[in-house]
């Protein structure tokens, strides 16, 4: 475990510190210092501690998880939060656990990653034209931030996306809880949304203008694809692939099915 005995650091420093950074590696470097969080801290380096039997020999990652994906991404994907045993233990998001392994093979089967598997920082996976992120980037207890901690951990996104603006053409959100902590991040950043404010669904599509005349941003909506909602088939990979599909379109990538068919 990498994790210090350190006391956690005052709820603002988000906000003090994200607006600082000058590019995204920047900005990973330093969301992978904070600890505003106290119930957050606690809970990641717990988990480091006491570790599943299966990873008795890992060594935690056990920090805040940074976002994934080039700085000049035109495709967002934005999810809820690391897993405990996942990206708080790989250190990268959506590695290490079964949301990431749908995440990732969808990602390949559409030509958007270098391979249908990701295990951990640095081994060289590589993604094609998308950046992957998420509100929070703490595990938390129970996989449910509370709305005070995707207050607090607002900022990094917020600069997140100021940084990817350039390029950003495209967001694919997965779950509801990424909706809602999305929709006031991209407001502040300029882009307008319609009245009533777009209801969450999988494969639900708004497109946002810019209040200063930047490029349109488009939003698609799908489910996350927690281990639960692969289960019980209430999100397939076929739809999975479905939503990417659609993001990866509207954010002007080139997409090729050269995996898996139409059904799996």
């Amino acid at each position: 475990m990498r994790s210090s005995r350190r006391t956690t650091q005052k709820p603002d420093f988000p906000a003090r510190t994200a607006p600082r950074a000058g590019s995204l590696d920047g900005l990973d470097a330093t969301i992978a210092t904070c600890r505003a969080c106290p119930r957050l801290v606690a809970w990641r380096e717990e988990a480091a501690r006491v570790k599943r039997r299966a990873f008795r020999d890992w060594e935690y990652w056990a920090r805040p998880v940074p976002g994934f994906g080039p700085a000049d991404a035109p495709l967002g994907i934005v999810g809820l939060a690391p897993a405990a045993h996942g990206g708080n233990r790989t250190g990268r998001i959506f590695t290490g656990d079964p949301s990431g392994d749908a995440l990732y093979a969808a990602l390949y089967d559409l030509g958007l990653a270098s391979r249908p598997t990701a295990t951990h920082r640095g081994d060289r996976l590589e993604l094609y034209g998308v950046r992957i992120t998420v509100p929070v980037h703490c595990a938390p207890p129970g996989n449910r931030p509370t709305t005070g901690e995707r207050d607090t951990c607002r900022p990094w996104l917020a600069r997140e996306l100021q940084l990817l603006r350039p390029a950003l053409r495209a967001i694919v959100v997965l779950g509801a809880f990424a909706w809602q902590a999305l929709l006031p991040v991209l407001t502040d950043a300029g882009w307008q949304l319609p009245r009533p404010r777009p209801v969450f669904g999988h494969g639900a599509e708004v497109l946002l203008a810019h209040s200063g005349g930047g490029r349109p941003l488009h939003l698609v909506g799908g489910y996350h694809p927690s281990q639960r909602n692969m289960s019980t088939r209430t999100l397939t990979p076929a739809m999975l692939r479905d939503v990417l599909r659609r993001g990866a379109q509207v954010g002007g990538l080139p997409v090729r099915l050269h995996h898996g068919g139409p059904g799996a």
